[in-house]
């Protein structure tokens, strides 16, 4: 989930790694889905009726017109996804964007959202399991005030939707988590409370109640998805592992 913009509060001075907690990745703007072309109706001014042999023509091309909207359609966010992906590829996450390439990628993953398949993210099993990061306009997630080897060279997140649970996961070299409780807002939208920092995976911290925020998910597919946070930040993840389940 893609979860909120939101960053935790600081937590207790335990060790030096404390400064590096995950931050739930944000979710969304509303999605406008453009109309089934399947749903238009022609009508004709023909005084006569056509013979059976000219209805047939004329339905067989009706159906071909269609057809070939549909198709297009499919094939229009293949090839948006794969301008996606090499947009983002040479921009490490998002770390090295300079502000006319956030703008690029924006506009690119407002093409995709607006050919969003999934209608309702919160209701699609799709969206459970484990995902990577791989582009977030979030400064604090890709931790660009640190030195380059002192940031987390992986980000990670799973959803759970049947229990209503995400987690946020750094990789190397602090390997701090947090989960969280998800409210439905929406078919789309969630609220998001933090419950439990645990700093190097291990050491377990409870999270203010003031740790909190929300997300939403404005593109889903079996392999990418795109999520806006409360505070304007966007995030680009890739599914790794669909089985995956967040600890309760």
């Amino acid at each position: 989930m893609a979860l909120s913009t939101l960053s935790p509060p600081p937590l207790p001075s335990l060790t030096a790694q404390s400064s590096s907690l995950p931050k739930l990745l944000p979710s969304v703007a509303a999605v406008s889905f453009p109309a089934n072309p399947h749903n238009y109706c022609l009508s004709t001014t023909s005084a006569a009726t056509p013979p059976p042999a000219a209805q047939h023509k004329w339905r067989t091309h009706v159906s071909f017109f269609t057809s070939f909207l549909g198709n297009n359609k499919t094939k229009s966010a293949d090839a948006i996804k794969e301008e996606l992906l090499e947009a983002i590829a040479p921009l490490d996450r998002g770390a090295e964007a300079t502000p006319e390439e956030q703008q690029k990628i924006d506009q690119i993953a407002r093409k995709l959202e607006a050919v969003n398949p999934t209608k309702e993210p919160l209701k699609s099993n799709l969206l459970n399991g484990k995902w990577e990061l791989i582009y977030t306009t979030s400064q604090s997630i890709l931790q660009t005030q640190r030195p380059k080897f002192l940031r987390s060279r992986r980000n990670f997140q799973a959803i759970n939707v049947d229990t209503l649970r995400a987690q946020n996961m750094e990789s190397w070299p602090f390997f701090n988590q947090v989960t969280a409780n998800l409210t439905p807002l929406n078919s789309k939208k969630v609220a998001v409370q933090f419950d439990v920092f645990k700093i190097g995976g291990f050491i377990p911290v409870k999270a203010p109640a003031r740790a909190r925020g929300e997300l939403e998910i404005t593109y889903l597919d079996e392999e990418l998805r795109v999520s806006r946070g409360d505070k304007g930040n966007l995030f680009i993840l890739t599914m790794l592992d669909p089985s995956y389940r967040v600890p309760t």
